[in-house]
């Protein structure tokens, strides 16, 4: 069973806030089985998205864990809003979560990386 994404998006704030680094909830979706999309903010003003990887990354022992994908990668912030929008039409229920930090590699599962720190 997947961890709710109320949960898991507390755990990866409070993780942000511990090391010192920000993090906000930009839209909040369903607290049960939402989709997560996370905009991390970088000094130079660019940003990347990270979105929620496809089924196909995952195994039979990964079927309850969050694995993430880069969909934009250090660009313009009105390319990720786009983006954003975009996803929202979609699916409402969705979460957005804005991280202010230099690197996220030990706090946000990517698929490259097939572990879970959560």
């Amino acid at each position: 069973m997947r961890l709710r994404s109320d949960i898991f998006v507390s755990a990866l704030t409070r993780r942000l806030f511990a090391r010192g680094d920000f993090a906000a909830v930009e839209h909040k979706g369903s607290e049960e089985a939402g989709a997560i999309f996370i905009r991390q903010r970088f000094r130079d003003g660019l940003e990347t998205l990270y979105a929620p990887a496809p089924q196909s990354f995952f195994d039979e022992e990964e079927s309850g864990t969050r694995l993430f994908e880069v969909r934009l990668d250090r660009r313009e912030p009105e390319d990720i809003r786009q983006t954003l929008d975009r996803e929202l039409k979609f699916d409402p229920d969705l979460w957005i979560i804005e991280l202010e930090t230099d690197d996220i590699a030990d706090i946000v599962p990517l698929v490259e990386q097939r572990s879970n720190p959560l």
